[in-house]
């Protein structure tokens, strides 16, 4: 990885919030196999919850960018705190610590797509 000092990688991702709605509607289990409980949990209660599910996957597919792969989106969270963050689990946080980076999120939507962006980004070196 390489770029300005501070920042080792960037990923982005952009998704339309139907085509997750239909995935999802045609099956059932798929959610369980990209979300955590948590995280499906926080978007039940939402009108719409596919919109809030879409960021979620996006904010995920951006995190395997800039960890240049190596990791499913179970491996990674997004939580409420109460701006959005991420946390990492089994493979995503090994090529986090491997890498010496720690990630940052940022997620938005329309009405028709939902997009993330995330920033991995080492700690300042001082002598």
């Amino acid at each position: 990885m390489s770029g300005p000092p501070g920042v080792a990688a960037l990923g982005i991702d952009l998704i339309e919030i139907d085509r997750v709605e239909r995935a999802l509607g045609r099956r059932p289990r798929l959610a369980d196999r990209l979300f955590r409980p948590a995280e499906l949990a926080a978007c039940a209660g939402r009108a719409r919850p596919a919109r809030h599910l879409a960021a979620r996957f996006a904010a995920k597919e951006a995190a395997i960018k800039a960890l240049e792969g190596g990791c499913g989106p179970r491996d990674i969270e997004v939580v409420a705190d109460p701006a959005p963050r991420l946390q990492l689990h089994g493979r995503a946080a090994q090529r986090a610590a491997d890498r010496g980076v720690s990630l940052a999120v940022s997620l938005t939507h329309s009405r028709d797509n939902a997009a993330a962006v995330v920033l991995a980004g080492r700690a300042p070196v001082t002598a």
